[in-house]
């Protein structure tokens, strides 16, 4: 079992720096710090991340801004991030925008305090959800909503019109984990607009980030109020969903939700509560669904800019896969290449851009910065996956080629981190990698990538990144397969499976 901190909690609550670290005076601030307002000549409301990576650039592996009366320590070279790693010293922190999301999703696995019961009992109940032969289970199911992914891009081809990449990928990944978990369907790609449980879910995602850029949450009072009803929806539809199962005859066959209403924790005996049911439902929607369509969207950024990749992330597909109308299981872990273009994507633009550490005791930091208990600060994820010292004076290049596994061998530990750290540590990495390396596989298979040679970058912050605007115009490959949700055929040999030991029961991160 993993350590929790029930009886011994560290300080809850927001904390500002100067709490925490008794020698904050060492850690460099943006210049022109202006009296009462703190750090804000030059920030920009609606990118706080983009705006901490420009001060990280500019201030080093470890630096602070103040906001307000809120000041908030980042970190993001390597070796800071290796040591907030230690699990024995340092814990979650839930913090910023997370603990906004606490009125909608709270003791939910992303945004349980570490006191809280009920994250580690739901990770107990929930783990073997994400075994390998439950995932085998959900494949066909990932194929099938794909297929609608398909049938949509082909109509759009044959119209010549350009595809929607962000929001055809929001739809993809929203029905896959309300398939393969819950047993719903919201029908959206029957949808000329996105679902309203989109709708809501970045409206709650949104005012949970602006919460942070006010002094005060009166001045959000509008806001508020949209968010009010944001979240009201998303708990009815969950509602909805979870009564349809509870009367319903044979349930889902072992999904998530069969899981959640009916398994008891194998050493204690207990079960959810209705009320965390929900909340446990409502996590696994939006975080099931929203990470994953940004690394999708970010990947596919990438292959239509970098033909060469393209052509040999496809030349692995067709190889691989052949003429096998539908990939089995265990043919998805065989496609190495197209997984490190996935990696690569993440390095770049880990949609989940950050994670907070707080101390668990008095402790120094790398050997160079005192912290008292429950002091805390937020990894920046996007900049430790580009601290030169790791990554090379190349690192913002788009280079698949480093997930080697020869590179990957010699690179310092904790410098990839897009699945968070520790025991709290995404529960549905594995599920996520599977669906995003198949569909990647079945769209390179399927499609030539046309990138709109005026298109740059621009990154939406809703909590998560993602790409926006990005628009690709497709052309049909000559005689590529089709894949069908039919039964799976059985991969003609075993391929090893990346599964990483879960960190609360298995040793390693």
């Amino acid at each position: 079992m993993a350590r929790t901190t029930t009886g011994t909690a560290a300080p809850r609550g927001f904390r500002s720096a100067e709490h925490g670290w008794p020698e904050l005076h060492r850690i460099p601030h943006p210049p022109r710090r202006l009296p009462l307002l703190g750090d804000v000549l030059g920030a920009n409301r609606s990118t706080p991340l983009q705006d901490s990576l420009k001060f990280g650039r500019m201030l080093g592996p470890i630096y602070r801004r103040k906001a307000f009366n809120r000041e908030f320590v980042f970190v993001w070279g390597t070796e800071l991030a290796a040591d907030l790693a230690d699990e024995t010293r340092f814990a979650k922190h839930v913090g910023l925008g997370i603990a906004n999301l606490r009125p909608v999703a709270g003791d939910g696995l992303f945004t349980a305090y570490n006191h809280e019961p009920n994250w580690q009992l739901a990770h107990d109940v929930l783990a073997p959800g994400f075994s390998r032969e439950a995932m085998a289970a959900y494949h066909p199911m990932m194929l099938a909503v794909a297929e609608r992914l398909t049938d949509h891009w082909d109509r759009e081809t044959a119209a010549d019109r350009a595809v929607d990449v962000p929001g055809d990928m929001t739809k993809l990944t929203l029905e896959t984990i309300a398939r393969t978990g819950f047993g719903h369907d919201f029908g959206s790609f029957e949808r000329d607009r996105p679902h309203p449980f989109i709708t809501a879910m970045v409206g709650t995602l949104t005012y949970a980030q602006r919460l942070n850029t006010v002094p005060w949450p009166g001045l959000l009072r509008e806001a508020a109020r949209r968010n009010e009803a944001d979240m009201a929806y998303l708990n009815r539809t969950v509602d909805e969903l979870v009564q349809e199962r509870r009367t319903a005859s044979g349930g889902g066959d072992g999904d998530l939700l069969d899981r959640m209403l009916e398994t008891a924790h194998p050493e204690t005996g207990e079960r959810l509560s209705a009320q965390n049911v929900r909340r446990q439902v409502i996590t696994f929607l939006v975080a099931g669904h929203e990470t994953t369509s940004g690394a999708l969207s970010f990947a596919l950024h990438y292959l239509s800019r970098h033909p060469d990749v393209a052509a040999r992330a496809r030349a692995e597909v067709d190889r691989v896969w052949g003429d096998t109308a539908v990939p089995g299981y265990d043919q998805v872990a065989k496609l190495r290449y197209v997984r490190r273009v996935l990696d690569e994507s993440l390095r770049l633009w880990p949609t989940a851009p950050a994670f907070a550490r707080e101390a668990l005791e008095d402790t120094v930091l790398a050997g160079r910065h005192p912290m008292r208990r429950g002091a805390w600060t937020l990894v920046l994820t996007p900049m430790l996956h580009r601290d030169p010292e790791v990554w090379g004076a190349d690192a913002e290049r788009f280079d698949p080629d480093r997930f080697d596994p020869k590179a990957v061998r010699t690179r310092a530990p904790h410098a990839f981190k897009p699945w968070g750290t520790g025991a709290r540590a995404c529960i549905g990495r594995q599920f996520a990698l599977h669906e995003a390396t198949l569909v990647l596989g079945l769209l390179l298979r399927r499609y030539e990538l046309g990138a709109d040679p005026d298109y740059r970058l621009r990154v939406t912050e809703r909590l998560t990144l993602m790409p926006e605007g990005l628009r690709l115009r497709l052309k049909r490959r000559q005689g590529s397969a089709t894949a069908r949700p039919a039964t799976a055929p059985a991969a003609d040999e075993e391929a090893p499976v990346s599964e990483p030991r879960c960190p609360v029961h298995g040793a390693g991160d």
